[in-house]
């Protein structure tokens, strides 16, 4: 096997530029290096990790285009994967939703760590709850799911299409303007974002709680309401399949969270199965129960929702996992079979809700598609 990073434990972390990448990918980084912390007596120098944060700049960093017209999930995962290909960083840190279900040879998943609370959160003026915005109330997302999941629930909204990064985004709801004081871009977009033109956003709480932002939210919204993004809330830290030094191995095991990678192989494998594409409205969401003296038991819930919100099909399944796993040797994974019986828990479920028509309601293969 051969190392990441340099010998002596010096690793590159590769993240995107925005103020919520950063900080994600800063936490991870503290997290691996006081998971990899010499035991005593032993060299720090040589048995410790170094880790140092490379800003890598994508296609969609700094650009106001919709999502739907620059190119969806892709355009942010894409740059740092080839960053990591081309040996400029030996690891990166992706928010979980953010990337796609088909694998791409050479790179692996190598820790998962514990998933962030997955809820979306109303971010609205004067505090208002998502039932008390006023008709016609203009509620800003970037996400075909959060805009289908509203219209459900409120169908006289105007749904306003937005991007940005958080306090970006924060900034367009009145009353809240000054969030956006200082640039949360890697370089300065082309024009100059509208300020206070909406009445509230709904953003991931994970990403607000990260950036120390959690009290601009009105209202976190229930599970009911608005069922997250596939692996909302939770990161993949990934790096070249089998370039994994001792040290980085030992702190990926520690820092490497089984239950959170099987609630999210479980709604990343109904994503697959579906074949859902970045613009369809799917909202899944699994976690795991029991243990100890109880059975555990992986549940899972899925929802696909027409883009007027008019129409929605959805399902709630679980499996038990089996008791007895035999563990894989590579590090930060987890027991094989329960593995494979969360992948088979979200394909049953994708089943299920084709078997009930959620490719007559929407367009389950959409893809925003890239500008020319």
């Amino acid at each position: 096997m051969t190392t990441t990073g340099t010998d002596s434990g010096r690793i590159r972390l590769g993240t995107r530029g925005s103020r919520l990448a950063l900080t994600q990918s800063g936490q991870v980084a503290e997290a691996l290096m006081a998971a990899g912390a010499p035991s005593e007596g032993s060299d720090a120098r040589r048995d410790g990790l170094d880790i140092d944060l490379v800003t890598v700049r994508t296609d969609g960093d700094g650009d106001r285009t919709p999502l739907r017209q620059l190119g969806g999930v892709g355009v942010f995962a894409a740059r740092l994967r080839h960053a990591l290909l081309d040996g400029e960083v030996d690891l990166v840190v992706h928010s979980f939703k953010d990337l796609p279900t088909q694998r791409v040879e050479g790179l692996e998943v190598i820790c998962v760590p514990p998933r962030e609370d997955p809820h979306d959160a109303l971010c609205a003026r004067d505090g208002l709850t998502l039932a008390a915005l006023p008709d016609g109330a203009r509620v800003g997302t970037g996400s075909p799911r959060r805009a289908a999941q509203l219209l459900a629930t409120r169908p006289d909204l105007e749904v306003v299409d937005l991007r940005g990064n958080v306090p970006t985004r924060l900034a367009r709801v009145r009353g809240l303007e000054a969030v956006g004081v200082g640039t949360d871009e890697p370089v300065a977009p082309s024009r100059a974002d509208a300020t206070g033109d909406l009445d509230a956003v709904v953003l991931a709480l994970s990403g607000l709680r990260r950036l120390g932002l959690e009290h601009f939210a009105s209202e976190i919204l229930d599970l009911k309401t608005m069922l997250p993004a596939p692996a909302q809330g939770a990161l993949a830290v990934e790096a070249r399949a089998g370039e994994c030094s001792t040290v980085l191995a030992r702190a990926v095991a520690v820092l490497d969270d089984e239950p959170t990678r099987l609630a999210v192989t479980a709604e990343r494998a109904l994503m697959a199965r579906l074949g859902a594409g970045c613009a369809a409205p799917v909202g899944a969401w699994a976690h795991l129960r029991g243990g100890g003296r109880e059975p555990r038991v992986l549940a899972l819930r899925a929802v696909v929702t027409s883009l007027d919100g008019g129409q929605e099909v959805g399902c709630e399944l679980s499996t038990e996992l089996p008791e007895a796993a035999v563990s894989l040797e590579t590090p930060g994974d987890v027991a094989v079979e329960a593995v494979r019986a969360a992948e088979a828990l979200g394909v049953r479920a994708a089943e299920v809700l084709l078997e009930d028509g959620a490719a007559e309601i929407v367009d389950l293969h959409a893809n925003k598609p890239r500008r020319d």
